[in-house]
């Protein structure tokens, strides 16, 4: 597995998710703003939901699907490994100097479930008797948890160079990101394979970017959303990275409006085959800018790159980037039920293969719509995963795919 793809529609062959465990329960109506939700899910119905998910993906293509806890237990049994994540995962509540403690108290597993699920002090009480929380309340996060982490398409991203590992716009989501890197510059059937793209090296605090504002147009264009979620600093220094390693020679960076609809650019458009993009009413039109990264030069090891602000809209690029070009709407353009659909991240369906995708069962509208274009359209239960606003696109990070 060489963890570089050159395509969003080949055939997959390996995929990572993470199935949804306690840190959802850990939502309320009155922190899931703090905790970057919108909803406050049904953890059970939420986890049938996921599981129907993953087996679907396993038994439509054969793929091997990794989950995200039980790569980071076999990477956390480097007890340095877990002492480092367990002390940046305490910095927040100011209790670093109890990392310590809790690894003797707890077993692996249960460190697993502490990142992800996070530790409130009167849970820490129970191991640690004597504990002095100083003014935390006992109902208050020593470890806050990560409710997104489902939706792994954010922390990190495959390109035809390398790897970009996301620095997260919300601090909130930061140590999603944090585990991701940790499990693939570590765990033995990845580590050997990674090249890193960003954040570069020496760079403590890099501008954000995130993996849902990454597409790859083809082996050799790769776009990368300007938007809510990714700083221009961060799109210049990952194009400067891919540009220099050679696969990739052109580097579009969109600009997005900081709206909602527009968080990523994965909810702007999704490719589906050598010719298909799936997009919603008048997204593309919606873009304020798009400029292209280029490679200028390289001096020894001294990389120089062009940016050019191009005159001409996101359709005439696409349309030059995929040779007879096919748009399709959500909801096939309807407008009463494109707007209804979009909101369910009904452009946001992922491709297991050319003209095969898997999508919520709810946008029915656009799934008519997707069939009616020849695409096979496999449906997933949605009552519940629909709650964190958040695609099949979102919830998968494709690790391995057919070239095309």
């Amino acid at each position: 597995m060489n963890l570089r793809l050159n395509s969003e529609f080949g055939t997959l062959k390996a995929v990572l998710m993470h199935r949804p465990g306690r840190e959802i329960d850990r939502l309320t109506p009155y922190n899931k703003e703090f905790l970057l939700f919108e909803d406050v899910p049904y953890l059970e119905a939420l986890q049938r939901e996921h599981d129907a998910f993953s087996n679907l993906i396993k038994d439509s293509t054969g793929a091997q699907v990794y989950q995200l806890r039980e790569l980071l237990i076999r990477v956390l049994y480097d007890e340095s490994i877990l002492l480092q994540l367990m002390r940046e995962s305490l910095k927040r509540s100011g209790l670093v100097h109890l990392a310590e403690d809790i690894l003797e108290r707890y077993s692996t597993a249960e460190c697993a479930s502490i990142l992800t699920a996070g530790l409130k002090i009167h849970e820490l009480r129970k191991k640690l008797p004597n504990l002095n929380s100083g003014e935390l309340m006992e109902s208050a996060f020593a470890i806050s948890p990560c409710p997104n982490l489902y939706f792994q398409r954010d922390p990190m991203a495959l390109t035809p160079s390398g790897i970009i590992f996301s620095s997260m716009k919300m601090d909130g989501r930061q140590r999603e990101a944090d585990l991701l890197r940790t499990i693939f510059e570590n765990h033995m059937d990845f580590k050997d394979n990674v090249n890193r793209l960003y954040p570069v090296n020496g760079h403590d605090n890099p501008p954000s970017i995130e993996g849902g504002d990454i597409i790859v147009l083809s082996g050799k264009a790769v776009a990368i959303g300007n938007s809510e979620r990714t700083d221009e600093k961060a799109i210049y220094h990952a194009a400067k990275a891919m540009l220099a390693e050679g696969s990739v020679q052109r580097v579009y960076e969109v600009h997005l409006p900081k709206k909602r609809q527009y968080m990523h650019l994965d909810t702007v458009f999704t490719i589906l085959d050598e010719n298909l993009v799936l997009t919603y009413p008048d997204a593309l039109n919606s873009v304020l800018q798009t400029s292209l990264y280029t490679l200028k030069e390289v001096n020894g090891d001294k990389v120089h790159i062009k940016r050019e602000v191009l005159k001409e809209s996101l359709l005439t690029i696409l349309e030059r980037e995929i040779p007879h070009l096919e748009i399709l709407h959500t909801a096939d353009g309807s407008p009463d039920y494109s707007q209804r659909e979009q909101w369910f991240d009904g452009a946001n369906v992922f491709a297991i293969g050319p003209r095969r995708v898997i999508s919520y069962n709810r946008n029915i509208h656009t799934n008519r719509a997707l069939r009616q274009m020849g695409v096979e359209v496999l449906e997933i239960p949605s009552s519940e995963l629909s709650r964190g606003l958040g695609g099949p696109r979102c919830m998968t990070m494709p690790l391995s795919r057919s070239r095309v």
